[in-house]
């Protein structure tokens, strides 16, 4: 949630759809500048992500399917922050189901609003370091079709510069975690 929201009165309200992970309303709204008219908008939990780096340095990805846009990205373990959950139990349990990884050290990088244009969605990002592989990783989701990639930095930023597929909130939290990465902080 960003310092100080502003909020809009909600003339008319309909709720579209609710679904597992989200809802999605259109709402007739007065905004705060007096502009009136209707909007869709997601309401999610908010997810949570790592930017996991093993003990010599390298990066841990997932190439990940993504039904949503018929092809697979190149992104940082994330799920969704559960009900009554918090975001540093979500990314602890999900790096583990999607890389097989445990971290003994964990750093807050902070939060960021996703796609602020149409959902309300926020990114807990954190730093996970000393990273353990376990023996007998928890199983993965039954939608979830991944390959565990191991890069390093500068080849990561690489691919970031070429235009490969990888996807916002994943460049977003490199970069949050680079001057921690490097020891520039």
């Amino acid at each position: 949630m960003p310092e100080k929201q502003e909020l809009p009165e909600i003339l008319s309200p309909r709720l579209f759809f609710q679904g597992k992970k989200f809802q999605f309303e259109v709402n007739q709204l007065r905004l705060p500048n007096g502009a009136q008219g209707e909007w869709e908008c997601i309401r999610h939990p908010g997810g949570a992500l790592a930017v996991p780096i093993t003990n010599d340095g390298k990066l841990v990805l997932v190439r990940q399917y993504r039904f949503a846009i018929k092809s697979r990205l190149l992104e940082f373990p994330a799920g969704t922050v559960e009900k009554g959950e918090n975001p540093e139990t979500t990314i602890k349990r999900e790096i583990e189901e999607e890389t097989g990884y445990s971290a003994k050290k964990w750093r807050n990088l902070g939060k960021f609003p996703l796609a602020p244009g149409y959902s309300d969605e926020f990114i807990y990002a954190f730093l996970a370091q000393e990273l353990e592989k376990l023996p007998q990783p928890p199983p993965q989701d039954d939608d979830e079709d991944i390959e565990v990639i191991l890069i390093t930095p500068d080849d990561f930023e690489k691919l970031v510069m070429t235009g490969n597929e990888i996807d916002a909130k994943t460049i977003t939290s490199y970069f949050l975690a680079r001057p921690f990465i490097y020891n520039e902080i």
